[in-house]
């Protein structure tokens, strides 16, 4: 695994472009700059969830007494599912639900699980079980991932009016067919391993 398929592997699934509709809709009752505020700190907690996982994710797998073939496929399905949802999305959410949300969104749902979700947790604990000495390399991937979607999200406002919504879906779906492909590839690598 190299630093840059790590770092664009996370952004696919911690998937910036299509958490702005969702992070607009939750925090729009916000002046900007307390949104903006909000962004970041979430981003935080997101960080560090990953980075909890990156260190202690092996020992939970242990502790249960679950391999890696059939983490990777689990994994695998999981970011299928995730990718085809970014594909062909459902209902999203909409103005009437979250119209009465007036608290500041505090750890659920802006950081867990919309950006460290478990995909993204998934995706940590099985490349720090397959590639234990690569850690250095995967906390600095989640660094990279992190910076780049706390910038998205914090331009949430100004990327929805420059690109508009249209754009936005283009983008997501593209992000979710590359998704797809990746998906399949851990899948089939967590077949080949436990087959093997």
């Amino acid at each position: 695994m190299t630093l840059y398929s790590a770092v664009i592997t996370l952004i696919l699934i911690m998937d910036p472009f299509g958490n702005i509709p969702v992070f607009l809709s939750i925090l729009k009752n916000f002046e900007s700059e307390k949104r903006r505020r909000i962004i970041l700190r979430e981003s935080v907690f997101a960080f560090l969830v990953l980075v909890f996982f990156l260190f202690f994710g092996r020992f939970i797998l242990q502790g249960l007494h679950i391999s890696q073939p059939a983490l990777g496929i689990s994994g695998g399905i999981i970011l299928f599912l995730i990718a085809i949802r970014m594909i062909f999305p459902g209902r999203g959410v909409s103005s009437s639900d979250s119209a009465e949300v007036y608290e500041d969104p505090f750890f659920v749902p802006l950081a867990v699980p919309m950006q460290a979700g478990p995909s993204a947790m998934a995706f940590i604990i099985l490349s720090s079980s397959q590639y234990p000495g690569q850690w250095p390399m995967l906390l600095l991937a989640i660094f990279i991932a992190s910076v780049v979607c706390a910038a998205v999200l914090t331009l949430s406002d100004f990327l929805r009016k420059v690109l508009g919504s249209h754009a936005l879906k283009a983008i997501e779906r593209l992000m979710g067919m590359i998704l797809t492909t990746m998906a399949i590839q851990m899948l089939l690598s967590g077949i080949k391993e436990y087959l093997s």
